[in-house]
């Protein structure tokens, strides 16, 4: 699936996306495109892979103009670029539909353009039931994409999205926070001690996307199966 193909990642130097980069790379793509508007995480990913194969972009997914120069010549496109930090989307709601909905609208117009063949869409589980500005914004970013499959016309692509749940040890992870707050000697703070967290591993991760990629016939939402913990007993383990 991925051999010899030219992959886009946006977002590619978050938390997720330096997974999928490092993961597509074992599996011989001819190009990584790693796209994402922090240039000190560009930088960073660029000292730490050193690989031929990697170009990377600058760039927001609010420009359409950008994003076009981005996926000209892309087979695969996986978008991870997202407003992500529920308090941040919920203080700033335009913002968070301006990135979450409108910019991913802007890459699957431009990716229907450029002939693209696959298209995943990374959402989150917060999108089941939304209580939050987040959630909302990805829950559409989820219809977009299903939506887009009919409205492509002729042009052969599949769009699917696929749901995470928390990525331990990621940026949005709570594991970091609370390891901080315990080095600091406490205390361990918990929105609600009766909420669970549905967690996946990095390769979870990348097996849910490339899973998508292989079996997709345009259209799904693939979900993998979470190991849950309630978060009361996850801070007491740690």
């Amino acid at each position: 699936m991925i051999e010899d193909k030219s992959v886009l990642i946006t977002g590619g130097a978050g938390s997720v996306g330096r997974i999928l980069v490092r993961r597509l790379l074992k599996q011989d793509p001819s190009v990584v495109r790693i796209f994402d508007q922090s240039e000190p995480g560009l930088a960073a990913l660029k000292t730490e892979l050193a690989d031929e194969r990697c170009r990377f972009l600058a760039g927001n997914v609010r420009d359409k103009g950008r994003l076009a120069r981005a996926v000209d010549g892309i087979d695969i496109v996986v978008h991870t670029a997202a407003m992500k930090h529920v308090d941040i989307s919920e203080y700033n709601p335009f913002e968070a539909v301006k990135t979450n909905v409108m910019g991913l609208q802007n890459l699957i117009d431009v990716s229907i353009d450029a002939g693209v063949e696959r298209f995943i869409f990374t959402s989150s589980d917060k999108a089941a039931h939304p209580a939050n500005t987040m959630g909302t914004t990805k829950l559409l970013g989820e219809k977009l994409v299903t939506a887009a499959n009919k409205y492509s016309g002729g042009h052969d692509i599949r769009l699917a999205s696929v749901r995470f749940g928390n990525v331990i040890n990621s940026s949005q992870s709570v594991i970091p926070v609370f390891r901080e707050q315990i080095e600091k000697g406490g205390p361990v703070t918990l929105t609600d001690p009766k909420m669970s967290r549905f967690f996946l591993t990095y390769d979870d991760v990348a097996e849910l996307v490339v899973g998508a990629m292989k079996h997709t016939q345009g259209g799904e939402l693939f979900i993998r199966k979470m190991d849950a913990i309630r978060i009361e007993d996850l801070a007491e383990a740690m």
